[in-house]
């Protein structure tokens, strides 16, 4: 079992950054890949980024490649989204993910999830 608790959500600007945190407990973190997903109202869930159990395979959709990196510290049993470049179309609840597979973009793949953090770019 995995628990997932995002925090760093909150609005800003277009063309700021936020970084947004996600505390693993549980089951061992640094086994386990982990990706941040995104949702907003009336929109299917969507995948933003995935990073693999050691770090050294990261996953982006194309929408965020470039502005957005997932990084994760197995020490914290942390899983970071660094978000550059913020658009008005980048604003969703953002929502932490983990599964002991390889990475993967579909949500299904993906067994534990967090609540969510909002996060709103004003343009």
């Amino acid at each position: 079992q995995v628990q997932l608790v995002e925090s760093g959500g909150g609005l800003v600007q277009a063309g700021g950054s936020l970084r947004l945190s996600c505390a693993a407990s549980g089951r061992t973190f640094s086994s386990v890949t982990m990706a941040w997903f995104r949702q907003a109202p009336g929109n299917e869930r969507e995948f933003v980024a995935a990073i693999n159990w050691n770090g050294g395979n990261t996953y982006y959709a194309d929408s965020v490649k470039g502005r957005f990196t997932i990084s994760r510290d197995n020490a914290k049993n942390t899983v970071y989204l660094q978000m550059n470049s913020l658009k008005p179309e980048d604003t969703a609840v953002y929502i932490c993910a983990a599964q002991a597979r390889g990475l993967d973009s579909k949500a299904y793949e993906y067994r534990y999830w967090g609540q969510g953090t909002q996060v709103t770019v004003s343009s």
